[in-house]
């Protein structure tokens, strides 16, 4: 029995070109949830086979063992280039729009309670993927000061790197604004001629308000200095269990300042979570014991 194991590790399936058992599976379950938190339920076996293919075939490497071997013996760009592979980054401009109208008037009330009417008001979008998440929240802020140069900062930040550089151009094909009203295609977005036929980008007034980095949210100091007025951190936690939720969320509720915001995602709750952050209106919370502004 030890030998055809043996066998059965060397040689894959007539359907696939690395072998890539239940052992693998499980080994690579337990490498992302340490790196970045997301747990993988059985059913993504097929998708991790998938993306953590092309790191095996770029690495020259005949078999997904000898590929993790080489991972944990690692400690830089591989490391990076296995956590973007297993990140799923899906986002589009407005999504779940009622954040965004909620985002307006909290703004304006934020501005107008500040003593110091110079001092901009910092939002922090924690799950940053191609920058549509980011933009979105510029054009709000834009939209409710009546202005292209609101008193607001933007930081994004997202584990995946290479999403990052693309929001960092804010550069997209057209179809990615067929959901954005012609008013404001109009006014936020430019579009492409020549050989930048298709495309468009954001204005550069929007991109100055926003600054991009990477961040790990499982990391026990994110050098974040707080006292937000609001925070996104939406469609991230579904992919971590309770405990990981909790760790995060920890991190989170003591960087928003006074009154501020916290936006979910549609499909996520945090009432095992309630010492931490409270429930104030569709999925959106404030932090349960707020901090002074620092």
């Amino acid at each position: 029995m030890a030998d055809a194991t043996a066998i059965d590790r060397r040689t894959p399936p007539a359907n696939r070109e690395f072998v890539f058992d239940e052992r693998d599976f499980r080994r690579v379950a337990r490498l992302i949830h340490a790196r970045a938190g997301i747990a993988l339920s059985p059913h993504k076996r097929d998708m991790v086979y998938s993306r953590l293919a092309r790191r095996v075939r770029a690495c020259g490497m005949q078999r997904f063992d000898e590929y993790l071997d080489a991972l944990e013996a690692d400690d830089g760009a591989e490391w990076e280039q296995f956590t973007n592979a297993l990140t799923t980054n899906l986002t589009s401009f407005f999504r779940e729009s009622h954040h965004f109208d909620m985002l307006s008037e909290h703004l304006l009330a934020a501005h107008a309670a500040r003593r110091d009417l110079r001092a901009p008001l910092t939002i922090w979008c924690c799950a940053a993927s191609t920058g549509e998440e980011p933009y979105s929240i510029a054009i709000a802020a834009c939209e409710a000061f009546g202005t292209l140069a609101p008193p607001v900062r933007i930081l994004a930040t997202d584990i995946d790197t290479r999403v990052l550089e693309t929001a960092a151009l804010g550069r997209y094909s057209i179809d990615r604004i067929d959901g954005v009203s012609p008013q404001r295609r109009q006014a936020y977005f430019q579009s492409g001629s020549g050989p930048n036929a298709g495309l468009c980008r954001v204005r550069p007034e929007l991109q100055a308000l926003v600054s991009f980095r990477p961040l790990n949210l499982l990391d026990d100091d994110y050098g974040l200095r707080g006292g937000f007025c609001a925070v996104f951190c939406r469609n991230v936690m579904i992919y971590f269990d309770k405990p990981t939720q909790y760790h995060v969320l920890s991190r989170i509720a003591p960087l928003l300042g006074p009154g501020a915001l916290m936006f979910a995602g549609h499909s996520e709750s945090f009432t095992h979570a309630q010492d931490l952050v409270t429930s104030c209106g569709r999925t959106t919370y404030r932090a349960t014991h707020p901090t002074a502004t620092p």
